[in-house]
C-alpha cells in the first residue's frame, strides 16, 4: 500500500471500521505468508533497558525508527534492529518519520506523558510504560487525548494478560472467601536507594548521554549516576517510588477482580524523608466506598520491607508470599493469597486449599499482552489496559504518593473533581510544573 492508504487502512481497522482488502494474502505467499502491509510500521521513544524488552516482544512486527537520549544505553538495541532509523530527540523523530503505525514509550516517569502526547497528536497508537505518568494531572490528560485522538493504547502492566489474573477473578466471583473486606499488598522495592539527599558533588558527564534530553520537563540540576540510568525511580522529580515502580502491578488484579472504582481517602506512614527522594519504607492507606460487588474495602500498601502480620490461619512452614512480595484478601469467608503481581492464588490455610474444587473456567483468554495490543493496532479486540483504564488506575496509585507529601494526615479525594477537598497544600503535587521550555498542557 501506499503510506497514506495503508495508515487509513491501519486507522479505520482499529477504530472497529470496515475496509476492503482486496486480494487474500494466502493467495500472494502461500499458508502463513505475511505481507509487508500486515506489519505495523513501530517507533520506539526509549531504546535501553526495560524498553529493548518492549521492542524485542513486538518485533513480529518492522521496527522502524529508535530513539534514545543515550546511545551506550541503546547500544545493544541498535545493533539488533541495524536498518532502524535513530534518533536522540523524539520530537526530531516524530516529525521526520511520516510513515509509523504505533509507537512503544519506555523512557523515566518524568517523561511518559510529553512523549506519548506528542506521538497521539500524530495519531499513533501507543504502548506505554508503567506507572503512565508522574503525576496524576498527567495522566487525566492523556486519558483524556487517548479518547479525542481515538488510538490504541496500552500500559505495561504484563500480568494483567496472565492466566492467573484470570484465576483470581473467577475464584473471588464464586465467592470462596464471601465479600472481601481487606487487601493488604505489599513489595520488596525500592531495590534503588531512597531517603538520601540530592548528591553534591558533580561527577563527569558520559560522551553517550543527552543530559538535558534526558531531564526534559524536569527541574534543572547537573548530572550524576546516582540518577541515571535506573535509580532515577528513587528521586521526586523523576520517578514515582516503590508505589509507583510496582503499584500499578500490584493494584491491577485488586481493582479488577473486586471491581473497584476510586478511593475516597488516603493515608500515609513512613520513614524519614527529605524534599528530593522518597522514603525507604512506607505504608499507605486507601479506603473504597460499598460498590454492587461488595461491601466498602480497606486496602493497604506496604514497602521498604514492611509487611502487614501474619495470617494466624498459616502453619510455620506455609510460606506468606511470592518472591519479590504478595497480596492478601480477607473475606468474611476465608483468605486468599497471591504474589505482589499476579501468581496462581491459593487459599490458606493448606487443608483448605487441598478441598477446594476451583470453578470452571469462564474469563476469554488472552493471546498475550503485547500481542493484544498489536492484534487492536490492526483492528482487534481492545487490549486490556488501555488508556482509559492504565489512566485512572495509575491516578489511584499516584495519589498514595501524594498521601506520602502529607504524611500522618487522612485526604479526602474527589476523583471527578481531581481535588483533595480538605488539604489544600496537597493539592499542588497533583500537577506540577514543567520546566526547560518542555509544555503538555
Amino acid at each position: 500500500m501506499k503510506k497514506e492508504k495503508r495508515r487509513s487502512f491501519l486507522k479505520t481497522a482499529a477504530l472497529g471500521i470496515p475496509a476492503i482488502v482486496v486480494v487474500p494474502r494466502h493467495v500472494l505467499g502461500g499458508s502463513g505468508f505475511r505481507a509487508p502491509s500486515d506489519r505495523l510500521n513501530l517507533a520506539s521513544i526509549g531504546a535501553g533497558g526495560v524498553c529493548a524488552h518492549y521492542i524485542e516482544s513486538c518485533s513480529t512486527e518492522n521496527i522502524a525508527a529508535l530513539c534514545d537520549v543515550d546511545d551506550l544505553r541503546a547500544a545493544e538495541t541498535y545493533a539488533r534492529y541495524p536498518a532502524a532509523r535513530r534518533y536522540r530527540d523524539f520530537r526530531h523523530m516524530l516529525e521526520t518519520e511520516k510513515d509509523l503505525d504505533a509507537c512503544i514509550i519506555g523512557t523515566p516517569d518524568h517523561t511518559h506523558a510529553t512523549a506519548a502526547a506528542a506521538a497521539m497528536e500524530r495519531g499513533l497508537h501507543i504502548y506505554c510504560a508503567k506507572p503512565l505518568t508522574r503525576t496524576i494531572a498527567e495522566a487525566r490528560f492523556l486519558t483524556e487525548l487517548a479518547a479525542r485522538t481515538g488510538v490504541v493504547t496500552q500500559m505495561s502492566t504484563q500480568q494483567n494478560a496472565s492466566e492467573d489474573h484470570r484465576l483470581l477473578c473467577e475464584w473471588l466471583w464464586s465467592g470462596v472467601i464471601g465479600d472481601v473486606v481487606e487487601v493488604h499488598l505489599w513489595s520488596d522495592r525500592p531495590i534503588w536507594p531512597q531517603g538520601i539527599p540530592r548528591p553534591a558533588d558533580m561527577p563527569s558527564m558520559p560522551s553517550s548521554l543527552d543530559w538535558q534530553l534526558w531531564l526534559g520537563p524536569a527541574p534543572q540540576r547537573p548530572y550524576h549516576p546516582a540518577y541515571v540510568p535506573f535509580a532515577w525511580r528513587g528521586w521526586w522529580d523523576f520517578g514515582t517510588g516503590a508505589l509507583g515502580d510496582m503499584g500499578c502491578h500490584g493494584f491491577d488484579p485488586v481493582v479488577t477482580a473486586l471491581r473497584l472504582t476510586q478511593p475516597l481517602t488516603v493515608e500515609a506512614s513512613c520513614t524519614p524523608m527529605n524534599g528530593d527522594s522518597f522514603p525507604a519504607g512506607s505504608i499507605v492507606q486507601y479506603e473504597f466506598p460499598a460498590r454492587e460487588a461488595g461491601p466498602a474495602l480497606r486496602f493497604t500498601w506496604y514497602d521498604g520491607g514492611l509487611k502487614p502480620p501474619r495470617p494466624a490461619e498459616l502453619s510455620g512452614d506455609e510460606l506468606m508470599e511470592y518472591g519479590s512480595g504478595g497480596t492478601l484478601y480477607v473475606g468474611t469467608g476465608g483468605k486468599l493469597i497471591t504474589g505482589a503481581a499476579g501468581n496462581k492464588p491459593r487459599l490458606v490455610p493448606e487443608k483448605r486449599m487441598a478441598e477446594f474444587q476451583a470453578p470452571a473456567p469462564h474469563l476469554k483468554r488472552s493471546p498475550g499482552h503485547y500481542r493484544e495490543w498489536i492484534e487492536a493496532c490492526k483492528g482487534g479486540a481492545k487490549p486490556g489496559v488501555p488508556f482509559e483504564y492504565g489512566g485512572p488506575l495509575t491516578e489511584m496509585v499516584l495519589l498514595g504518593n501524594i498521601a506520602l507529601r502529607r504524611p500522618g494526615r487522612k485526604l479526602l479525594w474527589d476523583y471527578a473533581a481531581m481535588r483533595i477537598t480538605n488539604d489544600a497544600e496537597a493539592n499542588n503535587y497533583i500537577g506540577e510544573p514543567y520546566h526547560n521550555g518542555w509544555k503538555l498542557f
